[in-house]
């Protein structure tokens, strides 16, 4: 084959459609262009709009290459039609989410047999009921696809169970850009933590810290009576509780109760690494979700339990290596707590772990994980899970 004859191979044209375009998901779009530029790919991004609901989280992006499509909402926002036919045409593969709601993607997957489609998700509804209706449908529309990516580790074996072929799966490792959190946190040194821990009031080094929303699935009762518990064995303990939420009341009481408890209320950027800076554990024995990259960037281990309720990136969680996975009760977990509080040097080797596991679930490596996915993908034959 000549040079000209290379140059003369058409170029393929990636699409990957998304409801709508929330801001933390701009660097992982970004770095996956730039990946599929070096391969020798053409990538288009179409997105939607928010429904009314998320109008108010005010946390859409922008990206000015990226292309919106017409967005219709129905039955309180649980229907979205996005007839994006037209945008399509000239694609080799189109990557879409795995959701039920998203009723037009089930015309490109059912009748457009010529371009490859790629689903985009975890696998099943992590926090749903398997048995229930809404999973089998789901189920059944994820085997009509040519590739799947699955958010982490965890949504394998959820793949598998609908029978679609492993050597069809790519496994992106879930991030969001915590570089400018890493560059924050490398900044802040020995002499910066003993002022943002007199700025705190904060006496010891013993801190445990809680960064999310105060929902049921994150187990604020369990947290605040493990709190009590570890206090009591730990007498210099003391806890930061940032986030809102609908059970803020229960956290603002404990508060005012217990004055080695300080609720932060809603904290971003270098007033959240400020409190991490200064903290040895981050106490989550519910959910556990992208949170746990907070974990790792800041060197915090996540302490959580076995509950059940956890997003994917809970695969990133490595037992006794850069966080700890407890049984599912309070009296185990705040022994581990404890435990771990009292032995200084498996604390500090959970702590360097974690900064190893900051860089490998990096929003960079996500990309370049996509980016080798949708590679082997244009090298298959379409399958479509007709077998």
């Amino acid at each position: 084959m000549t040079k000209n004859d290379v140059n003369s191979l058409p170029i393929p044209t990636v699409v990957f459609v998304q409801r709508r375009l929330p801001h933390y998901r701009l660097p992982f779009f970004e770095a996956l262009r730039q990946e599929l530029e070096i391969r020798g790919c053409k990538f288009r991004l179409l997105h939607g709009t928010p429904n009314q609901h998320e109008l108010s989280k005010n946390d859409s992006g922008e990206l000015p290459w990226a292309e919106k499509i017409a967005t219709h909402y129905f039955l309180s926002g649980r229907v979205c039609w996005q007839p994006f036919a037209g945008k399509i045409k000239d694609a080799d593969l189109v990557i879409c989410s795995h959701e039920n709601k998203l009723i037009f993607n089930l015309i490109v997957q059912y009748y457009c047999p010529s371009i490859r489609i790629a689903l985009f998700g975890h696998g099943a509804n992590l926090q749903g009921n398997p048995n229930s209706w809404s999973e089998k449908i789901k189920r059944i529309f994820a085997k009509r696809a040519d590739w799947w990516f699955g958010y982490t580790a965890m949504s394998l074996p959820l793949i598998n169970r609908f029978s679609f072929p492993a050597n069809r799966i790519t496994i992106a490792n879930n991030s969001i850009d915590t570089e400018q959190m890493s560059e924050i946190f490398e900044k802040i040194s020995a002499n910066e933590k003993n002022l943002i821990r007199s700025r705190l009031g904060i006496k010891t080094n013993n801190v445990g810290v809680f960064i999310g929303s105060f929902y049921e699935e994150k187990r604020i009762d369990f947290m605040l009576n493990a709190l009590l518990a570890i206090k009591k064995a730990v007498p210099d303990f003391e806890m930061l509780i940032v986030g809102d939420g609908e059970q803020r009341e229960l956290v603002t009481q404990f508060c005012a109760e217990y004055p080695w408890a300080r609720y932060m209320g809603l904290c971003k950027g270098k007033a959240k690494v400020d409190l991490l800076a200064v903290s040895s554990v981050m106490i989550n024995p519910g959910l556990v979700g992208l949170g746990i990259l907070d974990s790792f960037v800041c060197a915090v281990p996540m302490l959580t339990t076995d509950c059940g309720l956890h997003s994917p990136e809970i695969a990133y969680l490595s037992n006794g290596n850069n966080g700890v996975i407890t049984e599912n009760s309070l009296e185990e977990y705040v022994a581990v707590v404890i435990k771990l509080l009292n032995d200084d040097i498996a604390l500090k080797a959970m702590q360097q772990a974690c900064l190893v596991s900051a860089k490998e679930y990096s929003v960079e490596n996500m990309a370049r994980n996509f980016a080798e996915g949708i590679m082997q993908c244009l090298s298959q034959p379409i399958y479509r899970g007709s077998k």
